[in-house]
């Protein structure tokens, strides 16, 4: 991971709402991951975009376990 790489997104997890800062690595490219709410431990889907030509950082879309983000 570099460290220059990554972009802090400020989320709500999807099943409690509890807001967090989340890191997003975007030196892999657009990806998907998971990552567990730090307040109530549910996994989260992450969705991450980057733009393939400049390797901008576009956005995160989050969701529950079971959703198709």
């Amino acid at each position: 991971m570099n460290e220059e790489m990554l972009s802090s997104v400020a989320v709500n997890c999807p099943y409690c709402s509890s807001g967090f800062e989340l890191l997003v690595d975007v030196s892999q490219g657009s990806h998907a991951t998971w990552e567990d709410c730090p307040r109530c431990c549910a996994p989260i889907q992450v969705a991450v975009a980057v733009n393939e030509m400049n390797g901008d950082f576009e956005g995160i879309n989050i969701g529950r376990d079971d959703d198709i983000v």
